[in-house]
């Protein structure tokens, strides 16, 4: 009887009422590489989701930095089907569609059918060479189109005037690209880097809003897990690194999440009531 009530009755909270996360885009995907002793991007930082407690921490709490990440963290591995990263099974150049197919040819400048050819594969295979991505087996997958969408917009990340000019710094947040800089006026600041929002279910909330607090060494209150440099700025919802890829397709439950060095050299970039704009929508949200 006891068990059919616990079975029954609601749980309090947003995250209970939020039902078990939805598979993002490319969800069925996983790292290209074999299994090995060492593989950070399988381990994910869970967000905090519901509004922290906010504190003054002290000198010495804010003296104490995170963890390193592991050396290979931030490397650039790809994800393929599952039939492609069997240990052992080495891929030329892969026959398949990938899910950025026709994005992938568009950059490249190739014929843009959605379909792999001989042809698409050798050009995203030069490309994957070029910029380090493993395995380079011409599959185009979210993080060969991530790299792409950084590298474009390098030089000018606000060339669509998304992100508004103001005369004060505004952090801003592409869902749509999965990317993120910091402007003053017309001048980034800082980045833009690649980031990872929130999947289906939990996306990253859009619109104007500020940091209201910003703690380095924050841990989830609801995964009892490591958010360094958080820096909040929409409830639960907050800037900061994860130990692990933030190129899994699957998404976050809603913060932005950044590579560590990225968010720690963010930290020293941003302050307590700087705004954050964020627009757009992630692929599969």
């Amino acid at each position: 009887m006891l068990l059919a009530l616990l079975v029954v009755m609601p749980v309090e909270g947003a995250a209970a009422e939020a039902g078990p996360p939805a598979p993002g885009p490319g969800s069925e995907l996983v790292p290209g590489v074999p299994p090995g002793p060492h593989q950070p991007w399988h381990v994910d930082t869970p967000d905090q989701m519901l509004p922290p407690r906010v504190y003054t921490p002290s000198a010495q709490e804010d003296a104490a930095e995170p963890r390193d990440a592991p050396a290979e963290t931030d490397a650039l591995i790809e994800y393929v089907p599952l039939s492609e990263a069997v240990a052992g099974k080495s891929v030329m150049c892969s026959k398949l569609t990938g899910p950025y197919q026709r994005q992938v040819e568009r950059w490249l400048k190739l014929k843009v059918d959605g379909k792999q050819s001989a042809r698409d594969c050798a050009a995203i295979r030069a490309f994957q060479t070029k910029e380090g991505i493993k395995p380079n087996s011409g599959f185009a997958g979210p993080v060969t189109w991530a790299r792409m969408q950084l590298l474009s917009a390098k030089k000018n990340p606000n060339a669509a005037g998304k992100c508004p000019v103001r005369s004060y710094r505004v952090a801003c947040v592409d869902l749509t690209r999965q990317l993120t800089w910091v402007q003053k006026g017309k001048k980034v600041l800082w980045g833009p880097v690649p980031m990872r929002s929130g999947r289906a279910g939990y996306r990253t909330r859009t619109g104007s809003f500020k940091v209201y607090w910003k703690h380095k060494s924050h841990w989830s209150t609801l995964y009892n897990t490591p958010m360094p440099y958080s820096q909040f700025f929409s409830g639960g919802e907050a800037f900061h690194a994860i130990y692990g890829s933030i190129y899994d397709p699957n998404g976050s439950y809603g913060c932005v999440n950044l590579r560590l060095a990225d968010a720690r050299s963010l930290w020293n970039v941003t302050k307590t009531n700087d705004h954050v704009y964020v627009w757009g929508r992630r692929a599969g949200t």
